[in-house]
C-alpha cells in the first residue's frame, strides 16, 4: 500500500482542489463544505486491490489443487470463476475510466467523468449480462426467503437479479462518502458471507472472499480517519456490484438486505430525497445520503463511522442466523 500510495502522488492522481460531488445525480455543496481538506489525498486504492486479489487467486488457486487440497464448489468451478471475476473486472473498468476522466478533466458537463445516466445505462448492461450468466449457466432462478421458503422466478430472475446488482453497486458508491466506513461496512460483510462460503463448502467462493478481505483490511489501515488514500470509482463500483453477485451466488439474497442493511439505508435516504424533489417539489431531509445529514447534524466523522461499523456487526450477526435457519 505504501509504494501504491507514493506512486499516486508522483502520478498527481489525487482528489480535485475543487471538489464537485455528486450523489445519484443530485450536487451537494454541503459535502464540499466538510471535506474541502481532502483535497489532495491519492484516489485509487480499489484499483490496487482488484489487482492484487486477482493476481493472487491466478496462483493460488493452480496451487491448492496442485497440493491436493479437495475443491468443492456449489457450481461448476470455471462458470462461478468467469461470473465472480467478470464481475469485479468489468465494473472496476468502468469505474476506472472515470476515474481517469476526472483525472484528466475530460468532463464536458454533468458529473465527473461519464455523465449519471450513461453510467447507469452502462451498468445495466453488466449487469444483465451477469444476470444471463447466473441464470443459463448456473440455473440459479429461485430466491430463498427465510420462514417462508423457495420462490422459483423462472425468467424474471433475469431482472431482479440485475436490479440486486445495480442497487447495490450503486448504494456502496452513495456510502463512500467517509473515510473508513464503505470498507469498513464491506469488511463487516465479507466477514459474514466468508462465514456462509466456508459452511456451503464453496471452496471457489471461500478463497475469493478471503483474499478480497485480507486486501481490503490492508486497505482499511490507510483509509480510516484521515484517510491516506480514497477508493475511487474503480473500487466503489466493482466492489459493490460483486457484493451483490456474492450474496447471489450463495442463494440468501435476503440474508445480503440484512447484512448489508447499511448500504441499503444510504442509497433508500438519497432515493427518497431524489423523488420527494421531483414529485413534492422539496426535499424531505436537508441533505442525503443519510451519512451526510448526520455530518450536517454536528455528528463528527469518525463518530458516524464507528457507530455505523458497530450497527453493521449487529446486522451482520442478525443477517448470519437469517442465512442458517
Amino acid at each position: 500500500m505504501v509504494p501504491f500510495i507514493d506512486f499516486l502522488y508522483k502520478l498527481k492522481f489525487q482528489r480535485q482542489k475543487q471538489i464537485t460531488h455528486d450523489v445519484m445525480g443530485e450536487r451537494t455543496p454541503i459535502f464540499d463544505k466538510f471535506h474541502r481538506f481532502k483535497a489532495g489525498t491519492p484516489i485509487g486504492g480499489g484499483f490496487l486491490i482488484i489487482l492484487i486479489v486477482s493476481f493472487l487467486y491466478a496462483i493460488l488457486f493452480p496451487l491448492i489443487s496442485f497440493l491436493g487440497v479437495y475443491i468443492s464448489a456449489s457450481f461448476p468451478v470455471k462458470e462461478e470463476l468467469n461470473i465472480l471475476f467478470f464481475t469485479f473486472l468489468s465494473f472496476g473498468l468502468l469505474g476506472l475510466y472515470d476515474d481517469l476522466m476526472k483525472f484528466f478533466g475530460l468532463a464536458k458537463k454533468g458529473v465527473f467523468g461519464l455523465r449519471m445516466r450513461h453510467k447507469f445505462f452502462i451498468q445495466w448492461i453488466l449487469a444483465l449480462v451477469i444476470a444471463s450468466m447466473l441464470y443459463f449457466n448456473l440455473k440459479i432462478n429461485f430466491v430463498y426467503v427465510p420462514f417462508i421458503g423457495i420462490f422459483r422466478l423462472g425468467f424474471w430472475y433475469l431482472p431482479f437479479a440485475a436490479t440486486v446488482i445495480v442497487a447495490f453497486t450503486n448504494a456502496f458508491n452513495v456510502t463512500d462518502g467517509l473515510d473508513g466506513l464503505a470498507s469498513g461496512l464491506l469488511m463487516i460483510c465479507l466477514f459474514a458471507f466468508w462465514a456462509l462460503s466456508a459452511a456451503s463448502l464453496d471452496t471457489v467462493l471461500s478463497i475469493f472472499l478471503a483474499l478480497w478481505l485480507g486486501s481490503l483490511i490492508a486497505f482499511l489501515y490507510f483509509n480510516v480517519y484521515p484517510a491516506r488514500i480514497f477508493l475511487g470509482d474503480v473500487g466503489a463500483l466493482a466492489f459493490g456490484a460483486t457484493l451483490a453477485v456474492v450474496g447471489l451466488l450463495i442463494g440468501k439474497i435476503m440474508a445480503i438486505v440484512i447484512i448489508g442493511g447499511l448500504f441499503v439505508m444510504e442509497i433508500g435516504s438519497s432515493l427518497v430525497q431524489l423523488l420527494s424533489k421531483k414529485f413534492l417539489g422539496r426535499r424531505i431531509f436537508a441533505v442525503a445520503p443519510f451519512h451526510l445529514w448526520l455530518q450536517n447534524n454536528g455528528w463528527e466523522e469518525p463518530k458516524i463511522v464507528m457507530r455505523a461499523w458497530l450497527a453493521g456487526i449487529i446486522l451482520a450477526l442478525f443477517g448470519l442466523w437469517l442465512a442458517v435457519i
